[in-house]
């Protein structure tokens, strides 16, 4: 027990006696104290030199591998997460522990700083709910009963309404006409499914938590579980198949636009597919094409549009892009070679290709990394500065892009390829380096063509934020099922990823085209587009 909640002894030795005993405890509690905010100032010293990484990750999203990036970002995110909540906790038992003798030792040099969250206003579109809490009907100080009002307090806290279900049943009353007994009744309202149970909101919600949230039907199936609503993982895949059905001539009408633009952006990834008899998983390749004209100020809307294959092969590169006219950011995959070839003697290709600088400063960031290369570190650094000038023109018109980057980025890109031609003869050919330096020489023209058109990117960055989606849904899937699942994953991946990239909600967007598609003309498919649609 703390001598401070002792009483007092009347004796004038024993009074002593307990002052010197209250001291010592008293030293202590400082030596305790001075102890905690040592340790408290060291974790929030790491927890700053953690965001600081974090930070500079981030500002790099451009040059590693992304998928190492983002797994980079979340461990440290989880790691600092759990630091704040150790702190957060110390804090709490330090306050409710002996609080008497804690206040009276810290001062202001004791003082430790702490980072401070800086609470932002509660979005205006939530609903509000008041709850009044009114005093006590008798006055404490004279028992009175006759108050007037001089003011009151308010304080918003942030509340969360797990989310519900709900029955819904449609009463269709059959009435009879006295004079001539004709049955009138209301017509059934269209669904999604005929004669199936699920609501359009429904749909949308399995939709979006498989293939934005990356959460798989049997999990969902198991959360659902937990609300006292048993739904078959099996019933809800057969939902997505009747939903894909109807979903798929608006996916292809936003592949037509996708494809219409004259600046666009390529690339790839593996879907591992289930292989019925083999005992393992075949290859699947999940493809994204990518329009998104905003780093120009262009004002036509960004979509994604994904296709699924079962292999690699040059002729899924082709049927995807072969009616395309213009440029096309893409990777060194050979399956482009044939679109940036003439279709006949004499005339120019239908697309011409913008090599990719992100992926050039990878391969000399993982040498870098393996070898320490003073090369390969003054590559990084030299296309670096490349990058900044970029940063500085994104979002401004494609003639001022263009002038910065003949004034700016021009001699740098000379200054690097002279760089690159001195160092390649200095070093083996079979090393790594060599390989890096190669790399970026093959593909000189290619990379350099973005300087001549203020339209063109630097690095092909679009295709690949776009293809983050389906590699962490992959992580979560394992696997397709079959084909026909990596088409069905393409069409719905196409209309959630294009309703982000216009800032809509997918939930609601996807719920409202749900309900009323089944109806809608094919011809007028286009008006449910999402850059098109109104609640």
């Amino acid at each position: 027990m703390s001598l401070a909640i002792q009483p007092l002894p009347a004796d004038p030795d024993a009074l002593r006696g307990f002052a010197v005993e209250l001291q010592a405890e008293l030293a202590r509690k400082d030596i305790e104290i001075s102890a905690r905010d040592a340790e408290i100032h060291a974790k929030t010293l790491h927890i700053e030199k953690l965001r600081m990484q974090l930070a500079v990750l981030r500002r790099a999203r451009f040059g590693r591998s992304s998928e190492k990036l983002d797994r980079d970002i979340e461990q440290l995110e989880l790691l600092i997460g759990e630091l704040e909540e150790e702190a957060a906790e110390e804090d709490a038992r330090a306050a409710t522990a002996d609080p008497a003798a804690l206040a009276g030792a810290q001062g202001p040099s004791s003082a430790r700083p702490r980072r401070q969250p800086v609470r932002a206003k509660l979005a205006d579109h939530l609903p509000r709910e008041i709850v009044t809490h009114e005093p006590a009907c008798a006055c404490p100080g004279c028992g009175g009963t006759v108050f007037s009002r001089i003011g009151q307090d308010e304080r918003e806290v942030l509340e969360y309404v797990p989310s519900s279900f709900k029955v819904i049943r449609h009463v269709r009353p059959k009435l009879s006409c006295r004079a001539c007994e004709t049955i009138v009744q209301a017509p059934m309202p269209s669904l999604p499914i005929e004669r199936g149970r699920p609501g359009p909101g429904l749909l949308a919600h399995v939709a979006v938590s498989k293939f934005c949230d990356h959460t798989p039907l049997h999990r969902q199936a198991a959360i659902y579980a937990r609300e006292g609503v048993e739904l078959d993982r099996g019933t809800m895949a057969d939902w997505m198949g009747k939903a894909v059905f109807l979903l798929a001539p608006l996916a292809e009408a936003i592949g037509r636009h996708v494809r219409a633009g004259a600046v666009l952006h390529a690339d790839d990834t593996t879907v591992p597919v289930l292989a019925p008899g083999l005992g393992k998983t075949a290859t699947g390749r999940l493809w994204v094409v990518v329009r998104d004209e905003r780093p120009w100020g262009s004002a036509a809307p960004p979509a994604a549009f994904y296709r699924y294959s079962p292999d690699r092969k040059g002729i899924h590169a082709e049927a995807l892009l072969g009616a395309c006219h213009g440029f096309l950011h893409a990777d060194g995959y050979a399956g482009f070679n044939k679109l940036y070839q003439p279709t006949a003697p004499g005339r120019d290709p239908a697309l011409v290709e913008v090599a990719c600088w992100s992926h050039v400063r990878r391969k000399f960031f993982d040498v870098h990394h393996a070898t320490a290369s003073p090369i390969a570190l003054e590559a990084l650094r030299r296309i670096a500065a490349l990058f900044a000038i970029e940063s500085g023109v994104n979002g401004r018109a494609p003639a001022c892009r263009r002038a910065v980057r003949e004034d700016h980025a021009r001699p740098l890109l000379d200054e690097l390829k002279g760089f690159l031609d001195a160092s390649l003869p200095r070093i083996s050919g079979k090393s790594t380096l060599a390989q890096a330096i190669r790399y970026a020489l093959w593909r000189w023209t290619a990379l350099a063509r973005y300087l001549a058109d203020g339209r063109l990117d630097m690095s092909n960055n679009a295709a690949e934020r776009a293809m983050r989606p389906p590699v962490l849904g992959r992580k979560n899937y394992l696997f397709c099922g079959s084909d026909a699942g990596g088409q069905r994953a393409a069409c719905i991946y196409t209309i959630i990823e294009t309703a982000k990239m216009n800032a809509i909600n997918p939930q609601a967007y996807l719920t409202d085209v749900l309900g009323r598609i089944a109806d809608h003309p094919i011809n007028k498919i286009n008006a449910l587009l999402p850059w098109l649609w109104t609640k």
